[in-house]
């Protein structure tokens, strides 16, 4: 399936989803206010930091990173955090953005008018922050056994979701966390309908892939906002969920 994450105006819409001020994002007073800041949120309501281990170096990995914002909120609780994104403009803007910290980019206005940005992000230069291009269903067999594994909004967009599922208990060591986030937007174009894992169940057979691997600790209610241009919005709700790696390694 091709890629369709690399276009210019794409790029700019995710860099204003990630790291746009909340009026830069919503300019409405009456909008969705509940909407914005995301990628942020989907790690701090989420992550349980009191169970992370003390004593030795806590391993992360963002699947689905996009634009890294995520990537960068994980470092606060982790000391070494990999994000990879299929998308290879992605990856470079995130890969950007953690050796200079500054990100100039353009995101739609109206018709072709643009307005100028500039992404920026601060973290502990101790942390070791990385990003690469990969694809969530088919990830390098070297990858293992990390303390949290995060992945927001991206099931629904993969072109065979059970694969990455089924790789999770390699992905995330026992006894460490599994931060997910999901609208279950099944769409024919990014997924087959033979390959959805529900259809009105999906909530459910999420629970069934994840067992006996995985038990569900937290749920919340991710609304979020995806600005296409000042008039036009994408209000969606995920669901927010944390799981907790039981078991032995495999």
């Amino acid at each position: 399936m091709d890629n369709t994450y690399e276009s210019n105006k794409l790029l700019g819409e995710y860099l204003l989803f990630h790291y746009g001020s909340d009026d830069q994002l919503m300019p409405w007073s009456d909008g969705p206010q509940n909407g914005l800041r995301f990628p942020v949120r989907t790690v701090r309501e989420l992550i349980d930091h009191s169970s992370l281990p003390s004593s030795t170096t806590i391993r992360a990995f963002d699947v689905g990173c996009s634009v890294g914002r995520s990537t960068f909120e994980i470092a606060s609780f982790c000391d070494e955090v990999a994000g990879c994104d299929l998308s290879h403009s992605f990856i470079s803007a995130a890969r950007s953005l953690v050796d200079i910290k500054e990100l100039p980019y353009e995101y739609l206005e109206e018709g072709d008018s643009y307005q100028k940005a500039v992404a920026k992000v601060e973290y502990d230069p101790s942390k070791e922050i990385s990003f690469f291009v990969a694809d969530a269903c088919s990830l390098p067999t070297e990858l293992k056994e990390f303390d949290l594994v995060h992945a927001a909004n991206l099931i629904c967009r993969l072109p065979d979701p059970s694969l990455f599922l089924n790789r999770l208990p390699q992905l995330v060591k026992p006894g460490g966390q599994l931060l997910l986030a999901t609208p279950f937007t099944w769409l024919n174009e990014y997924t087959p309908r033979e390959n959805w894992i529900g259809s009105g169940d999906s909530e459910q057979k999420l629970v069934e892939c994840l067992k006996p691997y995985f038990e569900l600790e937290k749920k919340v209610e991710l609304p979020f906002v995806i600005r296409e241009h000042r008039r036009k919005f994408q209000y969606s709700v995920s669901i927010g969920t944390r799981w907790r790696r039981i078991g032995s390694a495999v």
